[in-house]
């Protein structure tokens, strides 16, 4: 029997529903879906500048499962 998943902290949602590039009809694009927990380990990650032991902490997880996270959404 698989692990229950522990609650991870996600401070927002997005503040979009989707984004494309201008100029580039819908069309044209691959959807590419990611989870909240998911955006939220790139947002610390990337934008934020966080490293994973810090980020980790925020999100109230340990640093391999937000590895695993930002593994996860990078193969998305």
């Amino acid at each position: 029997m698989a692990r229950p998943k522990k609650q991870r902290r996600v401070c927002a949602r997005a503040p979009f529903e989707c984004f494309k590039p201008n100029g580039i009809p819908f069309t044209d694009l691959d959807n590419v879906s990611l989870l909240p927990d998911e955006l939220e380990a790139l947002r610390l990650a990337d934008l934020n500048g966080m490293n994973q032991i810090d980020a980790a902490k925020e999100m109230q997880v340990s640093r391999q499962t937000f590895a695993n996270i930002v593994k996860s959404a990078a193969q998305r």
